[in-house]
């Protein structure tokens, strides 16, 4: 099937509210003035001929950007749903034409290779401050272990689904600046620490898993407050955020610990005013806690750490460099 430039055209020309109205009238929420909001997805706004969708952190203006990006459909779909008529058959071909290669099967998510023994990631990890307390919770539950990336020793830190199903792995290098997501990975079900109590109602984000090994150390550091879910983001995107609020509807109160930087602190930003947009997280008390020292909350952990050591203070075995 193929479609025409017509078709196209129509199709990148027709805004969301005209599609919606005349398609789909029953998505349609309106809130005030022009700005209207959809049934299936709350946090999707459309004003002023665009749209908008804080979830999933997408936008555009044509009806045809929403069905690809929001509803997932493929391109020849979505320009009949928006013109209401299929598309012509494709003309047959000519000639002959060669066989076309058969399709690669796809490849699916799998987590890395188990290392059996983590000889470079304790160090690793214990140089960066984190206790050993915390890596030990975290090596018990599988969402920490080592593995090997092209020759390199690297920490594989796990995320899974309310299942217990791993779906989401990010590696870092032991001796080397990588950071990347495997393959296949749903930034949905990113890495975070539980805490001993399941039912907490709070809930510290930060953009990067040692950030939440750092903030779990300083809470043990400290010898009180409050032992919170920590939650990596993976980034400053709050695909990650949005949908571990949806798994645990307890959460009360949500720090946001991302990074002093310009991102961070954009980010901060956004997130707060999402947050405070979607109607089902209204009840969720908000902080902005920036690190108090550096640029993370790892530089934080390492420059007390740093100035224990120098007032001969030992909190916990450290392997220091």
């Amino acid at each position: 099937m193929g479609v025409s430039v017509k078709m196209v055209t129509r199709a990148r020309q027709t805004d969301l509210l005209t599609y919606l109205s005349e398609k789909e009238p029953h998505e349609l929420i309106r809130c005030n003035g022009s700005e209207y909001r959809t049934k299936s997805h709350g946090s999707l706004v459309i004003s002023h001929g665009l749209w908008y969708w804080h979830r999933g952190g997408v936008g555009g203006a044509s009806a045809l950007d929403y069905l690809i990006k929001v509803r997932g459909m493929d391109f020849v779909a979505a320009v009949e749903a928006v013109c209401g008529e299929r598309a012509e058959p494709a003309p047959a071909p000519s000639s002959p034409q060669k066989k076309p290669p058969k399709p690669r099967e796809p490849r699916e998510f799998a987590l890395p290779a188990l290392t059996r023994f983590a000889a470079h990631t304790l160090p690793y990890l214990q140089r960066r401050g984190i206790h050993s307390e915390v890596i030990s919770r975290c090596l018990r539950a599988g969402t920490l272990y080592e593995s090997r990336y092209k020759g390199e020793s690297v920490c594989v830190f796990v995320g899974h689904d309310q299942d217990g199903k791993a779906r989401f792995a990010c590696m870092r290098g032991v001796y080397s600046d990588l950071k990347q997501d495997v393959f296949g990975s749903d930034k949905h079900y990113s890495f975070h620490i539980t805490p001993e109590n399941p039912d907490s109602t709070d809930l510290a984000v930060y953009e990067a898993p040692i950030d939440a090994l750092s903030g779990a150390t300083l809470r043990l550091l400290d010898g009180e407050g409050v032992d919170c879910y920590r939650l990596s983001l993976g980034g400053t995107s709050p695909v990650a955020l949005f949908s571990f609020l949806e798994r645990h509807p307890q959460i009360e109160r949500v720090s946001l610990c991302l990074d002093a930087d310009e991102a961070g602190r954009e980010a901060t930003a956004k997130i707060q005013t999402l947050l405070s947009e979607e109607e089902r997280f209204a009840h969720i008390r908000v902080r902005d806690t920036p690190p108090p020292v550096g640029k993370d909350y790892n530089n934080t952990l390492r420059q007390i750490v740093e100035q224990d050591r120098s007032r001969g203070i030992r909190r916990f075995c450290l392997i220091l460099s």
